[in-house]
């Protein structure tokens, strides 16, 4: 008996939808039966169900098909919201318009000559009926559960931010019963909200009044619900509530699908170092950016690595067609695809991963035929510094050749947008990779769809082709199977179709391999010495995310053949970062954690120059983006000599000499000059 008791009770669709169907027909008569009180001035001794019973079946017939025309019956009852209850009078409006026209109509109907005041009030009335049944569980579940719920286990909680970020975690509080968290107000920078209620919960003040709202009202815990705040401000509120002993502070994710920016508890995230030392504040264009990316086929190369990989999350926020990735280490691929999956499943059919190098003509070259790219992100490169120092040749053939090959490929196959991943440290460049990496822009820039560039460096030795090699789709190069390879991909068809080449320059981003971040981590975890290079090394600092944001935006602004800056804010002390870093961790530098000064590594400088004298900049549409004024470049043909001359150069090259590609980079890079050690 009890097991049928509990089959029956148990809810399942179709029970759903019986339960509305018959609660609507019943709510259809209570609405006609009073809308002819209304109708009668609440005359109870009238008879009205002779009356309703003739044009009942009218009005029911009538409000069905529209309820099942508007998907009403489709809701789920326990989160109905302001999207519902638009439907609901929409669906209302529309019944209420196909009974009026019935009533109106000089046709022989039984709704002929029936009052318009009582089918007026019929549909007000059954608007709000049938609202007040559909949001009748939620008003249990999150008004009238709350004041027995307050006094359970949950957590004493300060939401930071009462703006939609801070109202839909507190909405997802009371849908879990408080059992996790239990607010007990908000705190807003906005005077306007300060008193105010939001679901019951009061506005406290500022946020400036963390300190003192903690203690007087027994926080436990913090949670920042405002998605701008820059480091500054997030340092300023994390410190201030580890100083009135809070136990749990948590921020909210960044959110990455803006069709649906829902936020609940399961996605709150711990404050990372990256958000207290590199966190910016910043404002993009995000229709300007989905205009330029939705509905379009996009290639990232290095999807794989730290920008790759962010790059290839945000583009899916914007509705890409497709979106193609393509890296050499599918271990990365294969990570960044359970991560899409969990986040974008409804482009699953649309993600394509792709092993392979960009060296390897050939595949690249295949890659462009089968996925069509409209737009590409050029994100793969050679990016540690010292390490490029000692394998000089294969940062030539990452950054350099590798570069040529994608931008041939992209001119041959009509891309309309080439964006190329460059660095502050292409800027004067002291190393192999930054001099890589500016001769890389200049590919870019010769490639663009309004280019020939005139020899911006007469000193420079004439640019004639190696007599072993020319640049033809061939395989004229007799040197190692790959290098053949190489150079049967690295000059494809030259037809002009328009592409437009966009180069973006930035610093060191927080968190991202190899930088400076992890190997501080790995340090603390350890309980070493944290190393840095020199007491005066300054470096700009962003989190990978906002890096990225701003890439997106300069795509879309950039000019063709214009090399894009990002703002990085102010330089950072390396020494100071340390420093902080260690007090984080509740530490004290120099008691508990030293700090050791080695000297400068190979190809390293003190400085970076990103908004430099060597070039200068101008503005942008966008604060945080500049235009590099580029002197220095070469044409179509001359790069095409230069590439010759650095596969030869290739070939002749040993693991112990690498002097005639260094030699090659200081002829073509204006302002290249080899680091000395510092200490």
């Amino acid at each position: 008996m009890n097991f049928m008791m509990k089959s029956f009770l148990q809810p399942t669709a179709w029970k759903k939808f019986l339960f509305f169907f018959l609660s609507d027909l019943i709510l259809f008569y209570l609405a006609l039966l009073a809308a002819f009180l209304f109708h009668f001035d609440l005359n109870l001794n009238i008879r009205y169900n002779p009356l309703i019973f003739p044009v009942l079946p009218f009005f029911v017939v009538v409000k069905l098909g529209s309820f099942f025309l508007f998907r009403i019956y489709k809701m789920t009852w326990r989160y109905v919201g302001l999207y519902d209850f638009l439907s609901i009078f929409i669906a209302t409006v529309v019944a209420t318009a196909v009974l009026m026209l019935g009533v109106l109509l000089p046709w022989d109907l039984p709704l002929s000559g029936f009052a318009k005041r009582v089918v007026l009030a019929d549909g007000i009335i059954t608007f709000f009926l049938i609202s007040g049944l559909r949001v009748s569980k939620r008003i249990f579940s999150e008004v009238l559960r709350e004041r027995r719920l307050k006094n359970r286990g949950g957590k004493r909680t300060l939401i930071v931010g009462a703006g939609n970020a801070g109202e839909m975690i507190l909405r997802d509080m009371m849908k879990q019963g408080f059992d996790q968290f239990l607010p007990v107000g908000f705190l807003d920078d906005d005077p306007m909200k300060k008193g105010t209620y939001i679901h019951g919960i009061k506005v406290l003040g500022g946020t400036e009044d963390l300190a003192r709202v903690v203690p007087a009202h027994d926080v436990q815990g913090v949670l920042l619900a405002i998605p701008t705040l820059n480091h500054q401000k997030l340092r300023g509120l994390y410190n201030a509530a580890k100083k009135a002993d809070v136990s749990d502070i948590k921020i909210i994710p960044r959110i990455y699908n803006f069709s649906r920016p829902d936020i609940n508890l399961r996605d709150l995230e711990e404050i990372s170092i990256e958000d207290l030392i590199g966190r910016q504040s910043i404002a993009i264009d995000a229709a300007g950016i989905e205009g330029f990316l939705k509905g379009r086929r996009i290639l990232v190369t290095g999807a794989g690595g730290s920008i790759g990989s962010e790059l290839v999350m945000q583009v899916c926020t914007y509705q890409p067609a497709e979106v193609t990735l393509f890296d050499i280490d599918e271990t990365e691929l294969h990570n960044l695809g359970l991560k899409l999956r969990r986040r974008f499943p409804q482009l699953q059919e649309a993600l394509h991963f792709v092993t392979g190098d960009v060296r390897d003509g050939r595949r690249v070259d295949k890659v462009f035929q089968a996925f069509r790219p409209q737009v590409v992100f050029h994100a793969a490169a050679y990016k540690h510094v010292p390490m490029m120092e000692h394998n000089a040749t294969e940062a030539v053939k990452v950054n350099i050749l590798g570069t040529h090959i994608l931008t041939g490929c992209a001119v041959a196959h009509g891309v309309e947008k080439f964006i190329m991943i460059s660095t502050d440290k292409a800027v004067r460049p002291t190393s192999v990779m930054g001099a890589t990496k500016r001769v890389a822009e200049y590919i870019c820039r010769a490639y663009h769809s309004s280019a020939l560039l005139a020899p911006a460096m007469p000193s420079a030795a004439p640019l004639t082709p190696s007599p072993s090699c020319h640049c033809e789709r061939s395989e004229a190069i007799s040197v190692t199977d790959g290098m053949k390879e190489l150079a049967s991909g690295s000059a494809l068809a030259m037809t002009q179709r328009g592409t437009q080449f966009v180069s973006v320059r930035f610093g060191n981003v927080l968190g991202s391999r190899g930088s400076v971040l992890p190997l501080f981590f790995d340090q603390l975890k350890h309980g070493e010495a944290l190393t840095v290079t020199h007491k005066e090394m300054k470096r700009y600092f962003m989190t990978i995310p906002e890096a990225v944001s701003l890439v997106l935006q300069a795509a879309v602004i950039g000019n063709d053949g214009e090399v894009m800056v990002l703002d990085m804010g102010e330089p950072v002390l390396l020494m100071e970062f340390a420093e902080e870093l260690i007090r984080l961790h509740g530490l004290e530098p120099y008691e508990d954690i030293d700090i050791r000064v080695i000297g400068l590594r190979p190809g390293e400088k003190l400085f970076e120059e990103i908004l430099t004298a060597e070039e200068g900049t101008d503005s942008s549409r966008h604060e945080k983006i500049f235009i590099a004024r580029n002197s220095t470049g070469y044409s179509r043909e001359e790069t095409e000599n230069m590439i010759a001359e650095f596969v030869a150069a290739i070939s002749r090259s040993s693991i112990q000499d690498e002097r005639e590609i260094r030699d090659l980079l200081k002829k073509y890079v204006k302002y290249y000059e080899e680091a000395k050690e510092t200490t």
